[in-house]
């Protein structure tokens, strides 16, 4: 297996650390716009990881980059703008793809906060046939979150129950960071494109339908010490991921924002300062989005000062093998001390970087195999799980 990494910012850099110790692939090469950056998330490791310019926004430098390296793999570690580039080059490039996060969505012009518009991922699934025909594989939102909590799912439809009445994806955290008053622990430029856009749900008898953002508040138990956190509808893509191949009445997901983090999402987008249309600043175009995410510190550079736990998890409600009425809540936990000290970088980012690392094991084992484009719950989950807790980063199950 030959991996091309596009990205080298938390996620991507802290994939490298977690790669570096599994013998599965032939190379990795680490590709950023920025050489240095790439060049650094690689320094402390073996030959087998290259790093190399790249312009992500270009499916054509894709293209050369993975024929230049003879690529079998692209593992898409940027934010959601570079998806579809990044996408059609691998696909050009005859090679399979992977990433953390689809394509954007676009809400519905007339009824945004009832009615879905372009959804996540829909560019991507329209060319599924296309991939398909090629006997490629594009497994799409394979992080955390999406990514395990999809898993999750499917291991539940699988194994748990018989009817499931809703599958609720549920993230929270007590994570602090010192000398911050505000500082997010992600990338605040994807943070505010799933918060500020319409939440999308699930229902059976409805189809995929949308609310106004941060509904339906609800106090979620988190479990490993986290305790009660208020979570409230956000845009994700384990709502359009999980009915697509696991049967359900109804598919969530809320997010643990708390108060002040809702606030300032709403200031920011009552000052436009969400918007990713350039303005002209004395002569210079640029983005409000990219100026605040300017403004605020990498993600990737506070896990010294970060203190806490952070949880993903599937919340599945509905019918149990035994006929009775389940409840379950299957969840993993990241201790930020734990992850800083063992592999040098933040939970959250070391939390969505792990999952896709295994899922490229087990497609170069072929405990994982598919064409066409695929979410992880079309996938057995077993292998998955297992090889997840063969990493040292066991998951976890609460009843109730």
């Amino acid at each position: 297996m030959r991996i091309l990494l596009v990205g080298a910012g938390g996620v991507g850099s802290a994939a490298v650390a977690i790669a570096a110790r599994r013998s599965f692939f032939e190379t990795m090469v680490v590709a950023d716009y920025d050489l240095g950056r790439a060049s650094r998330a690689i320094a402390d490791y073996d030959t087998r990881f290259v790093a190399a310019p790249l312009d992500a926004s270009s499916a054509e430098a894709v293209a050369a980059l993975c024929r230049e390296h003879r690529i079998t793999h692209v593992l898409n570690a940027v934010d959601p703008r570079f998806v579809m580039p990044i996408f059609e080059g691998a696909f050009a490039a005859g090679a399979d793809y992977l990433d953390m996060a689809m394509s954007l969505s676009r809400p519905h012009p007339a009824h945004p906060y009832a009615e879905t518009g372009v959804k996540l991922g829909d560019d991507q699934f329209a060319l599924a046939e296309q991939w398909s025909t090629a006997g490629r594989l594009a497994l799409c939102g394979i992080g955390v979150e999406p990514g395990l909590s999809d898993v999750f799912a499917r291991y539940a439809a699988d194994e748990l129950f018989t009817e499931i009445d809703e599958i609720g994806v549920r993230d929270g955290a007590n994570l602090t960071v010192d000398g911050y008053d505000f500082a997010p622990s992600f990338s605040i430029w994807t943070t505010i494109e799933e918060c500020l856009n319409p939440p999308v749900i699930w229902d059976a008898d409805r189809g995929w339908y949308t609310t106004p953002p941060f509904s339906e508040p609800e106090v979620f138990e988190f479990p490993a010490g986290i305790g009660p956190v208020e979570c409230v509808n956000v845009e994700h893509e384990e709502v359009l991921l999980i009915p697509r191949w696991v049967k359900a009445k109804r598919v969530t997901f809320k997010y643990g924002l708390g108060d002040e983090f809702i606030e300032v999402l709403k200031t920011l987008h009552k000052l436009g300062l969400d918007s990713t249309r350039p303005v002209s600043v004395r002569g210079v175009e640029v983005a409000p989005r990219d100026v605040v995410a300017a403004c605020l510190p990498d993600p990737a550079t506070l896990g010294d000062r970060m203190r806490g736990k952070t949880c993903a998890g599937t919340y599945v409600t509905g019918t149990g093998v035994d006929g009775r009425p389940r409840r379950v809540y299957l969840y993993h936990v990241v201790d930020n001390e734990w992850s800083m000290k063992e592999y040098g970088h933040q939970a959250v980012v070391w939390q969505t970087a792990i999952n896709p690392v295994v899922a490229l094991e087990l497609l170069a084992t072929g405990a994982w195999s598919g064409t066409g484009v695929l979410g992880p719950e079309a996938l057995p989950p077993r292998p998955f799980l297992d090889l997840l807790t063969g990493y040292g980063s066991p998951w976890g199950m609460e009843e109730g």
